[in-house]
């Protein structure tokens, strides 16, 4: 396990997963569009070490965890496990809690400003996306805020923006955790919610505070439960949050219950720029810590970035919990990278309509982050999109198969082919598409035999064939 940024980045450079760019880039797009490029491409983790206008102690990491490669490293399993194995050894950690430490000093205090020292501008915080409303220094973040009625804290990533110097705007969904305890417990009582930025924590305390995780659970022990350690923590130098002691980059302050900033455009996980710059809350930086030779930490969010791995992974995990819970004969799921994270493959023991409808009403009642669901029975591997594919033009019935519930208040905003209004209003739909066989269908006489390897021959001639199979030439 890597204890920290610094330490993954060796783990890294070991399994070939990271280029090192030497070069000077321009925090100004430039960077944005190598970052933007590698993740299309399935590349490396990308480490900037020398940024345009910025000393040369100061350097930035970016998607850190965008390939399941990288995941697996993250880990600390082979980097060449397949995606099964990695969210089986997800799901083997996730349930074995270890609350977190606190200790008297940490490597995130080296370097202390605050007053009229503090000026986020010394971070090279870049303009990732053209159109994007400014510069996003909050992109591989952990935000730590605390249920000031239960005492319950929070961590979670969610995007911000340099307002100026001291201020920060951002845009937490109001159905998120963050977004709910600061409306109603503090916007309500008009006062100020502490709160604490941590850039460069380690892999897996990131991963924590990306997944998705019930409302009062704790991701502090979670993120001990998958790195089989206690993460140690620091007390904030004017707040009484505690954050990850061996962080590159902590920055404390408050938002501001009575004030709103403009923030956004900003190109998004789901792919697209969505919505024009609107009202976010307005974070104000009290005080800035930070390690020497600061690593800024950046996700170049868009197609395939860290969200359709790590988010993608431990949402697909809760996904099945949930329906595990409602009766459901759920026995995997899948949220692929291509889906953007609105796309769930769920194979269940039998399907049929009364599935379908319960699966749909499960995972709309609260908040509605998917807008797509195959459902599939055990005879496909559900980590195989095209055999997922080859399911959905076969087996899902045109007029019957098609299963779909509208709702408002709860849609995902960030949703692309939701119009203005709909996504003002939390207004959208889930569609389920059915590739099971009919319940009512004899699965002796009606349903139609699979023609693959596996299923259109004798066991006798399979094994001969697996027998011979590199005697017959093939080297794989």
């Amino acid at each position: 396990m890597s204890d920290d940024t610094r330490e993954f980045i060796e783990t890294l450079r070991s399994t070939g997963d990271l280029l090192e760019i030497d070069e000077e880039v321009s925090w100004d797009m430039e960077l944005g569009a190598i970052s933007r490029l590698a993740c299309e491409k399935d590349g490396p983790a990308l480490w900037f070490k020398s940024i345009a206008d910025y000393p040369e102690d100061v350097s930035v990491f970016v998607n850190p965890m965008a390939t399941w490669r990288r995941v697996a490293a993250a880990f600390g399993v082979a980097p060449t496990s397949s995606v099964k194995e990695i969210y089986q050894e997800y799901e083997r950690r996730e349930g074995k809690l270890i609350p977190p430490v606190t200790v008297d000093q940490g490597p995130c205090k080296e370097v202390r400003w605050v007053g009229d020292t503090l000026d986020l501008f010394n971070l090279p915080a870049p303009m990732l996306h053209d159109g994007d409303g400014g510069r996003y220094i909050g992109t591989w973040d952990l935000a730590v805020s605390r249920d000031p009625n239960t005492g319950w804290v929070n961590w979670g990533m969610y995007r911000f923006m340099v307002y100026d110097s001291t201020h920060l705007t951002g845009f937490p969904r109001p159905t998120s955790h963050l977004g709910k305890v600061f409306q109603d417990h503090y916007v309500t009582k008009g006062k100020a919610m502490p709160l604490a930025i941590v850039i460069g924590a380690d892999p897996l305390s990131h991963f924590a505070a990306a997944a998705t995780y019930h409302l009062g659970g704790d991701e502090a022990a979670l993120a001990g439960g998958l790195r089989g350690s206690p993460v140690e923590l620091i007390r904030c130098e004017t707040s009484d949050l505690l954050v990850p002691a061996r962080a590159e980059i902590v920055i404390e302050g408050e938002v501001l219950p009575d004030r709103v900033a403009l923030e956004g455009p900003y190109g998004e996980y789901p792919g697209y720029r969505t919505g024009e710059m609107g009202n976010g809350i307005l974070f104000r930086a009290t005080a800035f810590t930070h390690r020497r030779r600061p690593i800024l930490t950046v996700d170049a969010t868009g197609y395939k970035d860290d969200s359709s791995t790590i988010t993608a992974m431990s949402g697909a995990v809760a996904i099945k919990r949930r329906l595990e819970r409602h009766g459901v004969p759920v026995v995997d799921v899948y949220v692929p990278p291509e889906g953007a994270v609105h796309l769930a493959v769920i194979g269940v023991q039998f399907g049929g309509k009364e599935i379908a409808r319960k699966i749909l009403e499960t995972l709309t009642s609260r908040r509605a982050l998917l807008s797509k669901i195959f459902m599939v029975e055990t005879d496909v591997d559900i980590f195989d999109i095209g055999k997922v594919l080859h399911a959905f033009s076969t087996k899902c019935h045109p007029a019957h198969g098609v299963h779909a519930v509208h709702y408002e208040g709860r849609a995902n905003t960030l949703t692309p082919c939701y119009s203005q209004g709909e996504r003002a209003a939390q207004k959208g739909a889930t569609v389920l598409f059915d590739c099971t066989w009919p319940g009512e269908w004899s699965r002796q006489w009606e349903v139609p035999v699979k023609a693959t390897f596996d299923s259109i021959f004798p066991e006798s001639i399979r094994q001969k064939v697996l027998e011979r199979w590199r005697g017959y030439g093939f080297n794989q």
